[in-house]
């Protein structure tokens, strides 16, 4: 491992394991903090502002006092922590320091909660909130709403062995190290790499272990069977002022090499599974774009954008980030930002995620599309079914497809809308309650197959005896039905049960 600021130093097992004991036994974990702090302390936090959360943990028993130290990154009474805390210890370790009579973290601690209700804990560096300088160029962020939004998209394990591709403060190494025998954590920036190892030990772990270097660097010539990434990916025209969010590698550049590389990291049927941005660019479909990354690996691929801002928008959002709201070099950055988004065409940027599974197959299936709204959560519960629904669909013949059993998905309503006592509809709608929760519209035609599919019959005799039923041509019914129940069962709608 590179060079290591010599603030942090090897946490000591036994120190490691004694300051989980404490945390827990004070039930600073996710629920604890929670209840702790109250709803509106809790949104007040959000908007970075503290006095709320300050009230709400004043006073010097455990919960309160490791709360303004860990978390408010406030400086706490040396008696009072000595009390519950190893200062000298701790101090020692470079997590701590003392100042007179005061003693204030040079770590923020958060608590994370793992599958179970298991109580983890994520080290990064202290937030630097607006007006109190920019963040150092090796910053380490802990876990925010990207990292949930990650965790929840993993498939479920378990898996013999796993890489988590620049982990940062190892939020998603937490995640894969109860899912995988053992894990691989990989970063550019050896202060992150310490700081994870904290995260890990803090949090009981003794599966993982951790690499330094970019990208697959690190661990050239091996195959995972899961790897996830919440890779630096904000697109910038400057080089890299922030390890944590920016590669230096032009525009999207940095997304499409981890897709590009991933096949050859992968052992069969393995999950590549990350989070990305892609650049609209004026005259170009940003699903070609996208999609072009996956085709060709040889992997079942699912790209779901699910947000897309505007230039200013875009950088509004990373300039706050850095907290450069108010210093002089804000308008610069900002008009030197917007030239280089005019001068490469590029109308928005998209946020969202994409997953490959390994299927080495010549005919993989690469679905692309947006998602905005709600979804059921984790994602990774149902995602294998979601590819394997557009795997089959892709595959299907039309004549295969009228040979098929098919049947309606589990969780699939009907919806028909129109005028109260009409005999018609003006339009039917199938509707999933859970999952991805899409509506279809669809024709009498679909409605009556979703009525009578349960498996048991062919699709082709099935439309003979609706067409039978509703007078149609029973020919005309089987040439034209398959593609569109081909697009049903890639969505999730119908599934082949044989």
């Amino acid at each position: 491992m590179g060079p290591v600021p010599d603030s942090f130093r090897p946490l000591p097992r036994r120190l490691g394991e004694r300051l989980r004991q404490i945390l827990i036994e004070a039930d600073y974990t996710v629920s604890g903090v929670r209840d702790r702090l109250g709803d509106t302390a809790a949104r007040a936090l959000a908007r970075e502002q503290l006095v709320p959360a300050l009230r709400a943990t004043g006073g010097e028993e455990r919960l309160g006092l490791l709360l303004r130290l860990w978390w408010l990154q406030e400086p706490v009474a040396l008696a009072a922590t000595r009390a519950i805390l190893p200062v000298a210890d701790l101090a020692a370790a470079g997590l701590l320091a003392v100042d007179g009579d005061t003693v204030r973290a040079l770590v923020h601690i958060g608590p994370w909660e793992l599958s179970g209700g298991r109580p983890g804990y994520v080290v990064s560096d202290p937030t630097v909130r607006p007006g109190h300088g920019s963040p150092r160029p090796d910053h380490v962020v802990g876990a925010g709403g990207a990292s949930g939004t990650l965790s929840r998209l993993i498939v479920d394990g378990p898996v013999e062995r796993a890489l988590d591709l620049g982990t940062g403060s190892g939020v998603q190494a937490l995640h894969l190290a109860e899912r995988a025998g053992e894990v691989c954590a990989t970063d550019l920036n050896p202060r992150a790499l310490r700081l994870a190892e904290l995260s890990f030990a803090l949090s009981g772990l003794d599966n993982v272990h951790t690499r330094e270097g970019s990208l697959y660097e690190p661990v050239a010539g091996q195959r995972f069977d899961l790897v996830v990434s919440n890779p630096p990916f904000v697109i910038t025209p400057e080089a890299a002022r922030y390890t944590y969010r920016e590669s230096g590698l032009a525009g999207d550049s940095v997304c499409a090499e981890i897709v590009r590389q991933a096949p050859a990291h992968l052992t069969d049927g393995g999950w590549c599974q990350l989070l990305a941005n892609w650049l609209h660019v004026g005259g170009e479909d940003w699903r070609d774009r996208v999609g072009s990354w996956v085709t060709g690996t040889g992997c079942s691929g699912w790209v779901v954008q699910r947000d897309v801002q505007d230039p200013a928008e875009y950088v509004e959002l990373w300039l706050r980030d850095s907290c450069e709201q108010g210093t002089p070099e804000y308008t610069r950055r900002y008009d030197a930002w917007l030239d280089y988004f005019e001068r490469e065409g590029i109308r928005g940027i998209g946020f969202g995620w994409i997953c490959l599974r390994n299927d080495a197959a010549q005919d993989a299936a690469v679905r692309v599309e947006e998602l905005r709204h709600e979804i059921e959560q984790p994602v990774g519960r149902y995602l294998p079914d979601v590819v394997d629904g557009a795997m089959t669909a892709h595959r299907l013949t039309d004549a295969a497809l009228l040979s098929a059993h098919v049947a309606l998905a589990p969780g699939v309503v009907e919806e028909r809308i129109g005028p109260p006592g009409a005999p018609d509809p003006e339009r039917i709608l199938l509707r999933q309650r859970d999952g991805l929760r899409r509506a279809a519209q669809v024709g009498t035609v679909e409605a009556a197959l979703a009525g009578v599919c349960d498996g048991t019959m062919p699709v082709g005799p099935l439309l003979d005896a609706i067409a039978e039923l509703t007078g149609q041509d029973p020919a005309d019914l089987r040439g034209r039905t398959p593609n569109v129940l081909r697009g049903l069962i890639a969505e999730g709608f119908f599934r082949v049960a044989r």
